[in-house]
């Protein structure tokens, strides 16, 4: 599919300029009048240590210990300095063992924000140091401290309670970038990064992506977060873990009621869709149709459908609303999908044979398909919905009523001319086979139509011609042409299966036509 452009968000703060480390912090209460003073920076080294004045050990303990004072109001200002430090300290990427304490500042600042806007900010930057390279000292590094980064990076997606609009496409933005790593450009002293996946392990380990997925309905109404929390879940979903993660928190129902959501853009259609794609490979398909088979979720996935048929005129667009009709052949053969219902069945069975039968119908009044690839595929998925429809009880009624029958028909008849209906020759024997295959479903359903079309004598006709010295050059080349290139054998062995179909009803009306006219002789 076209990829589409960004979801807007606005500009991430420029980070404040940071004084220098050898000031301290601005000066505030004290516990008690005797207690001395101590920095955010702890100078203390091994000795033999080379001491790098620009990447001097934080004291993080100090951080989170500042923070947690809330003895006075006036603390405010140095916090917020206290916090530039940090960020800047960190610029280049976060040292495994600090970032459970890093994750503790952050939740510290996140219970801030409500009432001091001023930390919104810092704990941005503090955000964006999670999508920096993480760095290791040991190799080892990465399975010992695997526990803790996995439980540090479940808590980002948990921060998308925090009521604030920058905050949340800052994680999402964090996210993405585990998918987008790129080389630190400086490496603390004695450290390596991290292996290219480690964080999509870490974030699968800690089960990010339910509670990301959960976060959807608090930015139901914000249409440019919730783009982004798609665009992450887009990115999780490459995961067979994830998806199953996603499927906990009702993803799939979720993300079907978006489709019908409003948006210029084109991306919540997109975006959602992809995922539902991402969850029917990567996790349970039957859980996923049993959350879509929602009545909400069919009529969203007709009215997207629709829209796309009649409107989309993009290749795009085409591409998208094929992506859906395989949805919803996927749907229809879950008897609990309410198909029938939402009057979705009704859509797709008319759409599949207007072109043959060429009766008015209100439900596609003005609709016409080209000859293009997208709407060649779409014809061949519209047969395949008739056939499953075919298995259900309940659409039999429908299938009579709107000519399936006579459409299918249609295509029981010799090739005349290398190109027919502006379909290429290959394109309308491939049709011509598909509709035969389905034929062969449909029939014994619909056995009254059947011998009032006169379809035996159709197909003895048909079978005929198939075995017939006229030059003809079958294609062979689709699933239903198997062993039909350059011959009529695929014509005639579809044929057969469904004489077969119908011979085996046993009913005497059909055996007796077939009799009459010479079916066991031409057979034999």
């Amino acid at each position: 599919m076209s990829s589409l452009a960004e979801p807007p968000a606005s500009r991430a703060p420029s980070r404040s300029p940071v004084r220098s480390p050898a000031l301290s912090p601005a000066a505030g209460p004290s516990r008690c009048s005797s207690e001395r003073r101590r920095t955010i920076w702890d100078t203390r080294t091994e000795p033999g240590a080379v001491q790098d004045t620009q990447l001097r050990s934080v004291d993080l303990n100090y951080v989170i210990r500042l923070l947690k004072d809330s003895n006075s109001k006036d603390l405010e200002k140095e916090q917020l300095k206290t916090l530039k430090k940090v960020v800047k300290h960190f610029e280049n990427g976060l040292p495994l063992k600090d970032l459970a304490q890093i994750i503790e500042i952050l939740n510290l600042c996140a219970e801030k924000v409500n009432e001091q806007e001023a930390f919104t900010e810092p704990l941005c930057e503090l955000i964006k140091l999670c999508g920096l390279p993480f760095q290791k000292k040991k190799l080892s590094d990465e399975v010992s401290y695997s526990v803790a980064i996995s439980k540090s990076i479940a808590q980002l997606g948990s921060l998308m309670t925090v009521p604030s609009s920058q905050v949340r496409i800052q994680i999402c933005k964090c996210v993405v970038s585990f998918y987008n790593m790129e080389p630190p450009r400086k490496l603390l002293p004695g450290y390596q990064p991290t292996s290219a996946n480690y964080k999509i392990q870490m974030a699968e380990l800690g089960g990010l992506a339910e509670t990301l997925a959960s976060s959807l309905e608090l930015v139901e109404n914000q249409l440019t977060e919730k783009l982004w929390v798609l665009k992450a879940l887009q990115h999780l979903s490459s995961s067979g873990v994830n998806c199953r993660l996603m499927m906990k928190a009702q993803a799939a129902s979720r993300l079907c009621s978006y489709l019908k959501g409003v948006d210029p853009s084109g991306q919540l259609v997109f975006r959602s869709s992809e995922i539902l794609w991402n969850l029917l490979e990567n996790a349970s398909k039957e859980e996923v149709v049993n959350q879509l088979s929602s009545l909400e979720c069919v009529r969203a996935l007709k009215e997207v459908f629709e829209d796309l048929l009649v409107h989309g005129f993009r290749h795009y667009d085409r591409q998208l609303r094929n992506d859906l009709l395989v949805i919803a052949t996927l749907l229809a053969e879950n008897p609990a999908a309410p198909m029938i219902e939402s009057g979705f069945a009704k859509l797709l069975i008319v759409l599949a044979t207007f072109t043959e039968v060429r009766i008015p119908n209100p439900l596609i009044k003005g609709l016409k398909l080209t000859y293009s690839y997208e709407d060649f595929e779409l014809k061949k998925l519209l047969f395949n919905v008739i056939g499953v429809l075919s298995k259900d009880p309940r659409a039999v009624q429908l299938l009579s009523e709107n000519d399936v029958m006579p459409a299918l028909l249609y295509y029981v008849k010799p090739i005349q001319k290398p190109g027919f209906h502006d379909w290429s020759a290959a394109q309308y024997e491939e049709l011509q086979l598909h509709a035969i295959a389905i034929l062969a479903s449909v029939a014994p359903v619909l056995i009254d139509k059947y011998l009032s079309c006169q379809a035996n004598t159709l197909l003895l006709v048909f079978l005929e011609w198939c075995i017939g010295q006229d030059a003809f050059f079958g294609q062979g080349n689709s699933f239903h042409g198997t062993g039909g290139r350059g011959n009529k054998i695929a014509q005639m062995r579809y044929s057969l299966r469904v004489l077969r179909s119908v011979v085996s009803l046993y009913d005497d009306r059909v055996n007796l036509n077939l009799c009459d006219q010479g079916a066991i002789s031409q057979l034999l």
